[in-house]
């Protein structure tokens, strides 16, 4: 029974989920933290991201229709 508990203790073939089980709920941590931060941050980039590609094909946000 000893050599059984003691095997059961020095077992770390679960050690690798409770590591990925701490960085996940680290990284929520973080999201929550820092939520309207990258909520902004996001919201920045697309429009950026919009604003350059309307650049390249030439819509300043104006539709002309077509005759």
């Amino acid at each position: 029974m000893r050599k059984e508990i003691r095997d059961f203790w020095k077992d770390e073939s679960g050690m690798g989920t409770v590591e990925v089980i701490l960085i996940i709920v680290v990284l929520i941590g973080l999201v929550i933290i820092f939520k309207k931060q990258i909520n902004d941050l996001v919201n920045k980039i697309f429009k950026k991201i919009t604003t350059d590609s309307n650049k390249i094909i030439g819509w300043d946000g104006i539709m002309i229709p077509h005759v």
